[in-house]
């Protein structure tokens, strides 16, 4: 179905743009700037298991590890 997909790949989209600027917050050492950034990239990942267009185990897994990210950062 191409609105599915379209959908799909917005969400998909959002998610990527969102963890790759917490990535480099965190590559700068920016952390207070990146645990604000986490929040959205958890939040986008949540909406995007709400509605099915990821699973939810993905969305905890990758949640999970961006988590860990920042803490082995501080």
């Amino acid at each position: 179905n191409v609105r599915k997909r379209a959908h799909n790949r917005g969400h998909k989209t959002i998610i990527r743009k969102l963890s790759t600027a917490y990535q480099e917050l965190l590559a700068a050492g920016k952390k207070d700037e990146a645990a604000t950034a986490l929040r959205a990239v958890a939040s986008a990942l949540d909406k995007a298991a709400k509605v099915g267009v990821i699973p939810k185990a993905r969305a905890s897994r990758k949640r999970s590890r961006l988590t860990l990210a920042l803490n082995r950062a501080k």
